[in-house]
This record gives structure tokens, sequence and C-alpha cells, in this order.
């Protein structure tokens, strides 16, 4: 027994050990080419799996305590040098420090992704200090879009998303799903740091510049015998700035009483739970179901672009790790034909799956799924099944189109500027309408919340603010005769000549004793003919 006991004990070691040793695969170093993104390795979901089993936080030597504050479990599994002085670092703390409501705001929407976005991190054994990263990158708004066409808490430009799985339709942007994009983001950040020998502050400049720019700057500092380090490289003025805010943010976070910052708590566990819906379903219909507000839902489904899920998926969402039990309960009680709702559409003389969908706020696909169509041709009495929404468009506060019309009626762009709506016709381009307004190409895309280097479709609306016109210096006064017709008053002559009663009564105070207008008197104004 005894020794079957010693056999067991060895073996339990042994396994112990295989599990907890890191493998490190020696990479050739590339010289030209995009970054090749690994196979996605699917990682699992926060409440699969604790925060015991960080094999980083294991090799630290430092357990973790499930009643500590979350920022000191991000903080025990650091992995950069801290002890860095460096003048863009003191820069950026200088900044962070003097910004107290900034770091309030970043803490209040980091409690809804912090502890996932902490599992993933511990559960690969890399550094924590890239849980801040969201921080740099978007100051956690999971609605931010760049000039750069980059979206989400982790700012994947498109290109960069599809290579890594997130898909980006009319329905949903996977660059925006909290999950998704920082499963791939993590994934992106391990294959560059692989690229460049384990070099994590590279790994970061190549994030945000392009690992061709990283590896350009390299070869030309080896060329001139220069350091090939991150502090070395010539790199753009942006990316430079980028690292430096993220060592400075660390600092902060570990010595917030050393720079006068305080750090709203975050908890240390779950803020959200997975959960299948099995189907398409009305954000409006989750919200209910899961007793959760709809402008919650869509802050956790950030990825959802209109009032619905994505018809064929994906059909796991995110609700309060506390909704799960009565989410559960009555999903299940929930009538197959409650998820959605549809209307009929009889086909008139004209129309397209294309002007239908448009007219109905949804997409051609999404019509030939719910109709069973094999081809995008229809005929004139043909029925249609449309899916459209439980609620007012406006109750989906979030959408797409919501967040645009809030951007495109943002009160703040008001002052001393005029409110134009332009139709974008055939061949334009930002830069022609820009040209055309005398404003910024930056700054229209961004009223419109759209990048400079989004494609324009005709028909589009466009919101432009243009400087006030102002009145012009000299009034051109012209004598005019108005004859009274039945209905008439003072009030009302006065305010279509744009004149005041008093003056109005002023100018022919002589004509007349009367208090009354009579049909056919004669009254004189003096008008402004330039207002």
């Amino acid at each position: 027994m005894k020794l079957f006991q010693l056999f067991l004990s060895v073996t339990l070691v042994a396994a112990c050990t295989a599990c907890t040793q890191k493998v490190i695969i020696k990479q050739p170093e590339v010289v030209q080419g995009p970054v090749i993104p690994p196979p996605i390795v699917p990682v699992l979901d926060h409440w699969q799996t604790g925060y015991q089993e960080s094999s980083y936080a294991s090799e630290q030597n430092n357990p973790l305590q499930h009643d500590q504050d979350l920022w000191q479990r991000i903080i025990a599994a650091y992995g950069f040098n801290q002890n860095i002085d460096n003048p863009r670092i003191r820069s950026q703390l200088n900044w962070y420090k003097k910004h107290q409501g900034y770091m309030d705001r970043v803490a209040t929407r980091a409690q809804r992704y912090m502890y996932f976005i902490a599992e993933q991190i511990d559960v690969r054994g890399i550094p924590g200090e890239l849980a801040l990263l969201p921080i740099v990158e978007s100051a956690f708004d999971p609605f931010a879009y760049s000039h750069g066409r980059a979206s989400g808490v982790w700012q994947f430009i498109p290109s960069t998303g599809r290579d890594f799985g997130l898909d980006q339709d009319w329905w949903y942007d996977g660059r925006r799903d909290i999950s998704a994009s920082t499963i791939a983001a993590l994934s992106y950040l391990e294959a560059l740091q692989r690229e460049f020998k384990g070099d994590w502050l590279l790994a970061l400049a190549s994030y945000n510049t392009g690992a061709g720019n990283v590896r350009k700057a390299i070869r030309k500092n080896k060329r001139e015998g220069k350091a090939t380090d991150f502090w070395s490289l010539k790199l753009p003025r942006e990316t430079r700035e980028y690292v430096p805010k993220l060592i400075a943010l660390a600092q902060l976070v570990k010595y917030p009483e050393k720079y006068g910052i305080t750090l709203k708590p975050l908890a240390n566990e779950p803020y959200f739970a997975s959960v299948d819906t099995g189907g398409q379903i009305d954000l409006s219909q989750l919200a209910e179901i899961s007793e959760t507000p709809l402008d919650e839902i869509y802050k956790l489904n950030p990825g959802f672009n209109r009032w619905a899920t994505k018809p064929n998926g994906p059909h796991k969402v995110l609700i309060p790790v506390d909704k799960k039990e009565v989410f559960l309960e009555n999903i299940t009680a929930l009538p197959k034909e409650a998820r959605m709702k549809w209307q009929r559409y009889q086909v008139k003389s004209g129309d397209s799956l294309i002007t239908i969908a448009k007219k109905f706020h949804t997409t051609p696909d999404a019509l030939k799924d719910a109709n069973n169509l094999r081809r995008s041709m229809i005929r004139i009495g043909d029925q249609l099944l449309i899916p459209s929404a439980h609620k007012s468009l406006n109750t989906y506060s979030y959408s797409a189109g919501s967040r645009l019309a809030k951007i495109q009626n943002s009160k703040n762009r008001s002052r001393n500027r005029d409110k134009i709506e332009y139709h974008v016709q055939s061949g334009d381009s930002f830069w022609e309408i820009a040209q055309e307004h005398k404003v910024g190409i930056r700054e229209l895309a961004k009223w419109n919340g759209m990048a400079p280097g989004d494609l324009l479709k005709p028909g589009q609306k466009l919101v432009i603010w243009g400087q006030k016109k102002q009145r012009q210096a000299r009034e051109v006064i012209r004598k005019l005769t108005y004859t009274v017709r039945n209905g008439d008053s003072l009030a009302r002559i006065a305010d279509k000549f744009r004149v005041r009663v008093q003056d109005l009564i002023r100018w022919n105070r002589q004509k007349s004793k009367s208090k009354y207008l009579q049909p056919g008197q004669r009254l004189t104004l003096y008008v402004d003919v330039t207002n």
C-alpha cells in the first residue's frame, strides 16, 4: 500500500509540474509581411474557471483572496518593469493625476468588464498591466469609434477584427462584443509578443501602429548602429505616447495615494453571466425576462447594432450574473412567437427586398431567412413576414441609429454654429463636402459618428455644423403699405413683417382714431428687407 501511495504521489507531482510549466516556442525573426495571427484557441468563460487557477498568480507565489479589490488582483499580476524613470512616462502621469473625474468615469465603465478581462489574463499567464490597456484605447467606452475606423474597448480596425474572427455586419459588430473582442485582443497581443521575442513593449507598440512600422524602425536603428528597444525607436507620435500611457496608468493604479488619486473600488467577482437565448430575440424582450434595464443590456452586449440579436447568431448574450436564474426560468416560459414581433407585408409594384428592408429597418438577408427564400426574387402580391421591433425605435437608446441621432444632434455643437442637413449625392466624398462647407474633414466625420475613411452612400444624411452667419451690418429699410384683411390683428401683422406692435401703432397713430382695425384699412410699415 505504501509503495502504491508513493507511486501515486510521484505521478500527481509530475502531472502538476506539466500543468504549470511554460512551453517557450522559439520563433524565427520575421523580416517582412504582416503578422499572421495564430488560430484562436477557445478560452474558458469566466464563470467556468476561477482565478485560483491562474498560472501567473501561482508563479508569483501570491495567492489571491476572493474578497480582494480587483485593482489589487491586477497589481499582483504585473509583469512589466515599474521602475522605469522616463520623461514620457512622467508626462502621462502628470496628466492622469490631475484628472480625478476621468479616472472615476473609467472605473464606472470598467466595473462591468474588468473582472472578465482579468480572468482571461490569468488563464493565459500574461502581465496584469494588459488589463489596463482598454483605458488607453477607449477609456472603457464600448461604443468608442476613432478617426482611424477602430471600434470597441480594444479598438480593433475592421481588417484586424476580421483576421481574428470578429464578424461585422448590419446586425452585429464583434469588435464591440466584450468577450469576443477581449479574447481576440489578447490573442493578437500574444502573437505580437512572440514575434518580437518576448518584448511586450514592442508588442504594444505594434498593436497601436502595426508590426510593419515597428519592424521598419528596428531595421533603421540597426543600420545606424543604435539600440532597438522601444525607447530608442523613432515611431509615430501617437505610438511614442501610447506605451508610456499604459506604464503610467500601471504606476498610478499601484500607488494612487502617492499621486493624489482615489480609485473607485472594483469587486473581484463576476459582473455578468453568459446565457443562450436559443435564437433571435428582441432586446427589449431580453431585458424584460432577465429583469434588467434595456440600457444595461446594451452596455453588456454593445456588439448588437439594432433592436434585436442577429438572426443567425451569436445567440449567447451577457446579463448581470445575479439575473441568470430568473432568465433561465423565464426564457423557457416565453412562447416562441413572443421572441420577435412580426408583421405581414404584401409586395407591391416596384418593390424589391432591398427597398422593403430599408423601409422596415432590416436587411434583405434577414427577410430571406424569415421567409425561407432561396433567391432575392419576389412577385407582386407575395406575402412577406417582416421582423420588427416590439417597441418604438427611440426606446432602443444604444442601437446604432439612436447613437447616431445623439451624435448628430449634440447640443454642444450648436453654440455659434448653424446645423445643416446634407444628403449625399453620387460621387460625393468627405473632402468635397468639407471643402464646399468650409469645415474640416475629421470634424465632419466626427459630427456623423464616422471616420474619414468610411464610405459614403447616396441618400445618406449628414449633419454639418457651419459657422453662424453674421447679420448684415447695415439694415435696408423699405416703406410698405399694407391693406388690412378679415381676421387681421396688430400682433399678426407685426409678426408677419417682423416688427414690434408698438412701432406699428406709432407709425399709424395719425391715420385712425379707432382702437380696432377695419378690413380695407391701409397701414404704413417700415420693414428691414434684409431680415
